[in-house]
């Protein structure tokens, strides 16, 4: 283990297939062949199956191809057929919600918008549906749900995006567009409209929940791996029997962070950090337009921020109707 002491190296275990924990019933038909990838295994886990998708599996993945290949065509038509240009201009090009003369309507004329809300009902379902099977499978192997919940958090922060706040506002086209700048654009047309989103203070909770799980992922990620010539990379083992490796993290984390979570709590943390981003920005969003129509002047309200003379005078904000 001694050439194991750097960010550099990395560790690739090759032997017998690894199959998995055996499973009764329907489940236990999953496919059995696997196949090994060096160059997978520089990043990840080398070995690829055995692969098991199921009823959701293979329905999710229908729904999300269905949906990939109308924005797919839409956005190929928008240019005329023209796979040239498709190509060039494929960042800028989008599938926009219905127009706002359409209102709530189910199924307006396909080319104002009746073929974005097809491919969110597709879509939508494709995603549900891979959330089913994530929740089914840890079941099935005896695991915890964290994984399906924390994915429920990313779900959310997407109905409200293309849902939920559209339901509310009464009109699909408050949606998101399929497709990259268009989204990116729509983003800050959004906080424009609205007096600047950075006064919201669930975005505010939203982007410091962000920065702070990367941070946390980080910062256990390099000290599992500082620790690993040690064991510490069994985690497990050194929750429920703290070793030499679980001593010397905690004796650097108080030494230069003041504070040391244990094993176990610092995956919660990060958890929790990583789900709140989500959360968080999906109530900021939902309030947006239903519940505070100009965050700027709501900020100077509830002191939240104060306003800035040197660029433009105090708004004056009305009182609140009786």
């Amino acid at each position: 283990m001694a050439t194991y002491q750097n960010i550099f190296t990395s560790v690739q275990v090759h032997g017998s297939p690894d199959l998995g924990v055996p499973l009764i019933g329907s489940h236990s038909k999953r496919g059995s062949t696997t196949s090994v990838n060096r160059w997978l295994g520089m990043i990840g886990d080398a070995q690829i199956g055995p692969i098991y998708l199921g009823w959701t599996g293979v329905t999710s993945l229908v729904c999300g191809l269905i949906a990939f290949e109308i924005i797919g065509l839409n956005m190929l038509a928008s240019v005329n057929w023209d796979p040239v240009r498709f190509v060039r201009e494929l960042f800028w090009l989008q599938l926009a919600p219905p127009l706002p003369e359409h209102g709530l309507k189910i199924l307006p004329p396909l080319k104002e918008g009746g073929w974005w809300l097809i491919t969110g009902f597709f879509l939508t379902t494709s995603i549900l549906l891979w959330w089913v099977r994530t929740y089914v499978r840890a079941r099935q192997l005896g695991l915890g749900t964290h994984v399906a919940w924390a994915f429920a958090a990313a779900i959310w922060l997407y109905l409200v995006l293309g849902f939920i706040r559209p339901l509310m506002m009464g009109s699909w086209s408050e949606a998101v567009p399929f497709g990259i700048f268009p989204h990116l654009d729509w983003t800050q047309n959004f906080s424009l409209r609205y007096g600047n989103l950075f006064y919201n203070p669930f975005h505010a909770l939203s982007i410091a929940f962000l920065y702070g799980s990367a941070l946390l992922f980080a910062m256990h990620g390099a000290t599992i791996l500082a620790v690993s010539r040690y064991g510490g990379d069994r985690e497990l083992e050194q929750i429920t029997d703290r070793g030499t490796a679980t001593e010397r993290a905690a004796l650097f984390w108080r030494w230069t962070m003041g504070f040391n979570a244990t094993m176990e709590s610092i995956h919660r943390w990060a958890w929790w950090f990583a789900v709140l981003t989500t959360l968080t920005g999906g109530i900021g969003i939902l309030l947006t337009g239903t519940a505070v129509d100009n965050w700027y002047e709501w900020a100077i309200k509830h002191k939240f921020a104060p306003a800035d003379p040197s660029m433009w005078a105090p708004i004056a904000v009305p009182p609140p109707n009786p």
